[in-house]
């Protein structure tokens, strides 16, 4: 994984610092709550429902074992709410669903960040020390700048990938940290690039998708879209380029945000997206970007060509670990009983893919489980999963886009151990890519803007589904779950999706189908089936679905070729006949909290 410069380290400390001046100033009263909040918002504090919230940067997915111990410790010493603030919110809790709010935790989310839910602010700038000692920080996990840049869990693994995509994501970062044209677009920017084949970074969702490919002539460069995002218009980004040279991604970026920071309107925050200016303004806008483009290049003389030397000193800090010293032979001698074969097999098959180095695999450890919020890892599984690392992937991990962690550098030999650890930590469940590997935001039971609560929903769905039987017959299924239309569970691109809405201060919810990331098929939003459901519906609704998919499926077809054959028409009748009496309704009035408006914007 990239190595840090002692430049890198030395930004995060004296970032920490300058952070903890700010919030001591802030707690004596001598910086006011209103100058103080877009301090905290640039370092990733947030003040949710009940308690701030912190996200923390993880660029592009990696993460060391060093690091996992830190958030173990922030979420086992800090992630802690005070008796009046945790009475607060057990308080207003429906009967239905949880009947207490999980703390101690740390909440892998969709762009490869870790949240935390209840750390005091009062105790924010200690948090933020402990992250810079191991080169952690929440710098541009917020505000209208360029964000924490995402691809896929396998960069620079994947036997599909035409080149490595990280040091590109790196040289991003390096050029959109604190880029004094980019600090206050007209609304955030969200990156993604990838080098596979196959799109595992849903680049056609982010205002700006890079991916890497090589032309007739066998150059590398990048295919370039633009203007994608979920909300409330979900949009799929347009393409811009066919082919950029590689060199000139900074320089061709650096147009599409001077184009947008120009025009992008400001008088709106829900149309203040590039997406909105890419959707309204078409051809002129790409037009517009190549004329920016040709003038940095032709007249400013293409000042962030990447070149040869640069390319190559990012490409050294991603050193490749050492497999010398690793599991023994005791480790390799492990067998697997008869018994536990098939489980065994069906964890290699949905938990374990292929690697460009064909000794070596990258495994998925399941972080969707009973009990568990989507994407949830205590303090306890933190600290096991930095053990995993160590001893079976060279110290390294990877944040995944559905909620999980990878281990990238795995043995072959060393799988059998490694699953037989994996399940003892409640870690290896043979479910990834399956119905109950779920995305799901917090929702309602944290987050200020939504206005329903995931959790319990996620929760039912995946009681409901626990026979791997089943699940397996059911095939890949991408189920996604969103408390709001801001859509951080990516409800859009589910295969199944679910949002919830507010009517009349209960909670209510919309299910679409046929939304796809771009990792199995192109990318696409999904269509409504109906009305609203109730909270008590939405499992029999989900349910009914995959009963008609097993109607009508021919012979291996998947859920989403299955949707994509028929139309909407039969899922949207089984949806509406599994609607319940309005006796059987269970809809809850959620806490009317107010004074987070302004949170809300830079979310």
């Amino acid at each position: 994984m990239y190595q840090y410069t002692e430049f890198d380290r030395q930004f995060i400390r004296t970032r920490a610092a300058q952070y903890r001046d700010q919030l001591e100033r802030n707690l004596k009263g001598e910086l006011g709550d209103d100058e103080f909040r877009p301090l905290r918002l640039q370092n990733g504090w947030y003040i949710q429902r009940y308690a701030p919230m912190l996200r923390v940067a993880v660029p592009y997915g990696e993460i060391s074992s060093a690091q996992l111990r830190v958030l173990a410790r922030i979420a086992r010493t800090f992630d802690q709410p005070s008796k009046e603030v945790f009475d607060k919110a057990i308080g207003t809790q429906a009967t239905w669903g949880t009947t207490h709010l999980p703390v101690g935790y740390g909440h892998l989310t969709t762009r490869q960040n870790v949240q935390f839910n209840w750390i005091p602010l009062t105790k924010s700038a200690d948090v933020m020390d402990l992250l810079a000692s191991v080169n952690m920080h929440g710098i541009q996990t917020s505000g209208n700048c360029v964000r924490n840049i995402n691809t896929d869990e396998l960069a620079g693994i994947a036997p599909d990938e035409v080149a490595d995509p990280r040091p590109y994501g790196e040289l991003l970062r390096q050029w959109g940290t604190l880029h004094p044209e980019f600090t206050f677009l007209p609304r955030k920017f969200k990156i993604s690039v990838t080098g596979g084949a196959q799109d595992r970074a849903a680049l056609h969702w982010y205002d700006a998708g890079f991916h890497l490919v090589r032309n007739a002539a066998g150059d590398l460069g990048f295919r370039v879209s633009a203007g994608g995002g979920m909300g409330r218009t979900p949009t799929i980004a347009t393409v811009l380029r066919e082919f950029l040279p590689q060199d000139q991604m900074l320089n061709y970026l650096e147009a599409i945000l001077r184009v947008y920071n120009a025009y992008g309107r400001r008088d709106n925050v829900w149309k203040a997206r590039l997406k909105i200016l890419v959707k309204s303004e078409g051809q002129r806008y790409i037009d517009a970007v190549e004329a920016e483009y040709r003038q940095i290049v032709e007249t400013d003389g293409a000042p962030h060509t990447i070149t040869a030397a640069e390319l190559a000193r990012v490409s050294a800090c991603f050193v490749h670990p050492s497999l010398e010293g690793r599991a023994g032979a005791a480790i390799q001698s492990i067998a697997i009983p008869p018994e536990r074969l098939m489980t065994y097999q069906r964890w290699l098959k949905q938990n374990v893919a292929a690697h460009k180095n064909p000794s070596l695999r990258a495994v998925t450890l399941s972080y969707k489980r009973p009990g568990q919020a989507p994407g949830d890892a205590d303090a306890d599984q933190l600290d096991t999963a930095a053990d995993l690392a160590e001893m079976f992937s060279a110290g390294e991990a990877r944040v995944t886009h559905n909620q999980n962690l990878v281990l990238p550098w795995v043995r072959e030999v060393d799988l059998p151990a490694l699953w037989v650890a994996a399940t003892h930590a409640g870690l290896a469940r043979a479910n990834i890519g399956l119905l109950t590997d779920m995305i799901s935001c917090p929702g309602g039971d944290f987050c200020s803007l939504a206005n329903a609560r995931s959790i319990p929903i996620a929760a039912a769905i995946t009681e409901r589904y626990q026979d791997m039987d089943e699940l397996h017959d059911l095939g890949p299924i991408d189920l996604h779950i969103s408390g709001c239309i801001n859509s951080c569970g990516h409800h859009h691109s589910g295969h199944i999706g679910v949002l919830g809405v507010d009517k009349d201060g209960k909670e209510w919810y919309q299910v679409s189908v046929g939304g796809s990331d771009g990792s199995l098929g192109p990318a696409m939003p999904g269509k409504v089936v109906g009305p609203a459901f109730g909270a008590f519906e939405v499992p029999g609704v989900v349910e009914a679905l995959l009963d008609t998919y097993r109607k009508e499926r021919l012979g291996h077809e998947t859920f989403i070729d299955c949707v994509r054959r028929l139309g909407m028409e039969p899922f949207k009748a089984a949806a509406n006949s599994a609607r319940l009496s309005d006796k059987h309704e269970n809809l809850h009035t959620l806490p009317k909290v107010s004074g987070f408006a302004k949170d809300a914007q830079e979310a």
